[in-house]
């Protein structure tokens, strides 16, 4: 049986930009020449993909920092370099994406083949050729390519499942899942033979099908951690519905069945709410008084109430009719998680900017689009730093440091690269 991996921390780093060329024309025939260096290719993208084929999280197992292609450096004669090829991660359906430094699930991958970009490629810098002005003809610098975007990411697996099966150890969920699925499951006679949850596929008469997922080891204390329910219940919470399984042979069922929705509703109040059905199990070790009287009790917590022996199979039909029944009627449940948008890694385009004093003597300039300058900025070309600088000013941020009471020599800080301000920075 294959290893079940359902949690996995990894590293993705996509490619870095190419840096730009500086080169010249030198053609005998060619009047004058010029610039002729080429841009440098865009990095590689990292992105995440749905694969219904895979079942568990091992690949990030043994392999934890995956890195996409860096794209070429420009060359001459306007070569531009060759764009870095995207890195495309596949994972299972169910599997959610958080990042460890921001704490933001990023990426909820719940359906077959949706494609999730993960960290974005640096862009490739430009070469001379792109600098050249009737007013400047021969620009001696190019940029150099942007960073690469490295992201510390977790990714935990929810598995998808129409039916979650819920109950003590040795309630006999095994014994069930085998009875109506092809799945099989490790079936013996003591607590915690199931260690990781079982999918199995159950075939409707037409031809279609809904997949079941055994939940091992729901105990009393689960939500905080006792026995082994905590590590999967969260792979219950995309279910349609539940099939709360009561092993009848046991001292007290009713406060068996009392005690695991207790657990739920402690881990999330939202999985007490939906549709449950009740099943006494093991009717073939019971006398009927017993089971006439477990009946009576059951019925005032639930109506959906059927009595089976998944060992012997008997009563197993007519619950699987009325299953099958259960998952036309009730839908797909919605994503249990929020993602939300990260663009402090992904968008690379924001004109706004912010200006902060962040002392007497010092000045701090923030935002999406100075980020990139910056970092496709040589700070030791000053015709680089010239044109940051320019830039700057035509955004309005020369100005408003200005109306701040900027003075000369004092420090600015642009994204991390100290600037000391003077009057030449600052074009009337």
């Amino acid at each position: 049986m294959a290893t079940f991996i359902d949690k996995a921390k990894i590293k993705v780093i996509s490619g870095r930009g190419g840096n730009g060329c500086v080169a010249w024309r030198r053609e005998k025939f060619v009047d004058k020449g010029g610039p002729a260096g080429g841009d440098g290719g865009h990095g590689g993208d990292v992105y995440f993909v749905a694969d219904e084929n895979l079942s568990t999280l091992l690949d990030f197992t043994y392999k934890s920092v995956f890195r996409a292609q860096d794209g070429e450096n420009g060359k001459n004669k306007n070569m531009h370099g060759q764009a870095g090829k995207d890195l495309y991660l596949k994972v299972p359906v169910g599997v959610v994406v958080r990042d460890l430094k921001t704490q933001k699930i990023v990426a909820d991958l719940n359906e077959h083949e949706k494609k999730v970009l993960i960290a974005q490629g640096g862009r490739g810098g430009r070469g001379n050729a792109r600098f050249a002005t009737a007013q400047k003809r021969s620009p001696q610098f190019c940029e150099p390519g942007e960073a690469p975007v490295e992201r510390e990411l977790e990714l935990e697996l929810k598995l998808i499942a129409d039916v979650g099966l819920l109950g003590m150890p040795n309630a006999g969920k095994s014994s069930f899942i085998s009875a109506i699925s092809s799945a099989r499951p490790k079936i013996a006679d003591y607590p915690f033979t199931t260690l990781v949850p079982n999918l199995g596929v159950v075939k409707k008469p037409d031809g279609d099908g809904f997949v079941v997922a055994d939940i091992p080891g729901l105990i009393e204390g689960a939500s905080e951690g006792v026995g082994l329910g905590y590590e999967f219940l969260r792979h219950v919470q995309r279910c349609r519905f539940f099939v709360h399984i009561v092993d009848m042979n046991e001292q007290n069922p009713l406060e068996n069945y009392l005690k695991i929705n207790n657990e739920l509703k402690k881990y999330d109040e939202e999985l007490v709410g939906r549709h449950q059905v009740l099943v006494l199990n093991k009717a073939d070790i019971v006398d009927e008084d017993k089971i006439v009287d477990l009946v009576a009790k059951f019925k005032a917590y639930d109506d959906d109430l059927f009595v089976i022996s998944a060992a012997t199979k008997d009563g197993v039909k007519e619950l699987l009719n009325h299953l099958y029944e259960l998952v036309k009627q009730i839908p797909s449940h919605p994503p249990v998680v929020d993602v939300e948008e990260d663009t402090e890694f992904n968008n690379n385009d924001d004109s706004q900017y912010f200006v902060t004093k962040l002392n007497k003597n010092t000045f701090a300039v923030q935002g999406g689009k100075l980020k990139r300058l910056v970092n496709v900025t040589d700070i030791k070309n000053i015709q680089q730093m010239r044109r940051l600088s320019n830039i700057m000013d035509s955004m309005g941020i020369w100005a408003e440091l200005k109306s701040m009471g900027i003075q000369n020599e004092d420090t600015v800080v642009v994204e991390g690269v100290e600037m000391i301000y003077t009057d030449e920075y600052y074009f009337d």
